[in-house]
C-alpha cells in the first residue's frame, strides 16, 4: 500500500513547486522573498521540533510557500494569506500529538519520536496547497479559493485532533458504522470527546482563516461545514475502505481533506448562486 503514499507526494508536491516557482520568477518582490524566507524557517523550525523528517519538513516548507504567495484573494502581505490559518494548525495538531504521550506509547498509538514523514505532511496538507496552487495559476475574483483551503486546513486540524485526544481522553471508542466498542486507535473508531475536539479545533482553523482571509460569516459557514463533512468521511473510510485493506491512512487522509474542500467549495456556491 505504500504506492498510494508516493502517489499522495507525487499529486502535491511537483503542482505547488511549480506554482510557488512560476510565481517567484514572475513576481520576484521583496513581500516575494520574504514569503520564501518565511517557509524556509517555518521548515526549520518543524525539523528542529522533531515534528517532522528532514524531508517531511521540505515538504511543509513547499506547500508553505504556496500558501503564503497564493492571492485568497489578492491580498497585501502573508498576514493576510493563508499562513496564519497554516500555523494555527501545526500549534494545535503539534500540542495535541504530545498531549498524553505516554498513555498513547502504552496503546501502542503514538506517533513516530522523529515526527510526521513526507506522505503524511502531503496528505494532511496537500489539498489544501493544491487549492492555493490554483489560486497562483488561475486566480479567480472573490473567496471561493479562501474558502476551499481554510475548509481543507480545517478538517486536516480536525482529524488530528479527533484522533490524538480522543486516544487519551475520549475512553474506549466506537466504530462509526456499527456503533460496536473497539480499541482505540482503530480506524474508523470515533470518541464523543475525540469528536468534539476534533471539531473546535476546525471552529478555531476558520476563525482565523476568517480574520485574515477576509471571509464574510456565509462563507467561514461553508469553511466549517465542508471541515465536517471531511471529518465525518475520514472515519467512514476508515471503518471501510481501510480497514479492508484498500486504502492505507495517508490516501484516507488526502481524500478526506479533498472531501471537505469539495464539500465547502459546493456549499460556497449553493450560497452564493
Amino acid at each position: 500500500m505504500r504506492w498510494q503514499s508516493w502517489l499522495v507526494l507525487a499529486a502535491v508536491i511537483p503542482w505547488c513547486a511549480v506554482a510557488t516557482l512560476r510565481h517567484a520568477t514572475a513576481v520576484w518582490t521583496g513581500a516575494t522573498q520574504t514569503a520564501l524566507g518565511i517557509s524556509l524557517g517555518f521548515a526549520l523550525l518543524v525539523w528542529l521540533a522533531r515534528a517532522a523528517t528532514p524531508l517531511a519538513a521540505l515538504t511543509g516548507g513547499v506547500i508553505t510557500a504556496v500558501l503564503t504567495l497564493a492571492p485568497l484573494p489578492e491580498l497585501s502581505s502573508w498576514r493576510h494569506s493563508a499562513l496564519p490559518a497554516l500555523l494555527a494548525l501545526f500549534l494545535l495538531t503539534f500540542s495535541a500529538t504530545r498531549f498524553g504521550r505516554g498513555m498513547k506509547q502504552r496503546l501502542g498509538v503514538a506517533e513516530d519520536k522523529r515526527g510526521r514523514n513526507a506522505a503524511q505532511v502531503a496528505a494532511n496538507l496537500g489539498v489544501g496547497g493544491l487549492g492555493a496552487a490554483a489560486a497562483l495559476s488561475h486566480p479567480l475574483p472573490g473567496t471561493c479559493y479562501a474558502v476551499i483551503v481554510a475548509a481543507a486546513l480545517a478538517e486536516a486540524t480536525a482529524d488530528t485532533l479527533a484522533s490524538e485526544l480522543g486516544e487519551v481522553l475520549g475512553g474506549q471508542p466506537l466504530m462509526v458504522t456499527t456503533r460496536r466498542r473497539v480499541p482505540p486507535g482503530t480506524d474508523g473508531a470515533i470518541s464523543l470527546a475525540g469528536t468534539l475536539a476534533g471539531l473546535g479545533g476546525a471552529v478555531l482553523v476558520v476563525l482565523v482563516a476568517t480574520l485574515t482571509l477576509g471571509l464574510g460569516v456565509s462563507e467561514a459557514v461553508c469553511a466549517g461545514l465542508g471541515a465536517a463533512g471531511g471529518l465525518f468521511v475520514d472515519s467512514l473510510l476508515g471503518a471501510t475502505a481501510e480497514q479492508r485493506g484498500w486504502l492505507n491512512n495517508d490516501a484516507v487522509n488526502f481524500l478526506s481533506t479533498l472531501a471537505a474542500a469539495a464539500s465547502a467549495g459546493l456549499f460556497f456556491a449553493i450560497t452564493h448562486s
